[in-house]
């Protein structure tokens, strides 16, 4: 089973690719460890995700079961910043 994961800009910055594929996650909580993993001090990672929400294919992981929410083989994980403007 495969995953995309898509990083928001500034995480994509500091890792160099924009999206990657995590397999066997069966959780949001799989994925959100491995995003971490591939960043080489794990206080970047807080950093940069503390300021992102987490979306399954689009919808707010909040608006599921947070970070137990069960994934699907082809499904896309994305960490997303809020913008705002006018």
């Amino acid at each position: 089973m495969a995953v995309t994961v898509e990083l928001t800009y500034d995480m994509s910055k500091t890792l160099g690719v924009r999206r990657f594929e995590v397999e066997d996650a069966t959780t949001v909580s799989d994925v959100v460890r491995a995003a971490r993993e591939r960043f080489e001090a794990g206080d970047a990672f807080d950093r940069l995700s503390r300021v992102a929400a987490v979306a399954v294919n689009g919808v707010l992981v909040s608006h599921r079961k947070g970070l137990k929410t069960r994934l699907a083989d082809g499904d896309t994980v994305a960490f997303v910043k809020a913008a705002a403007g006018g």
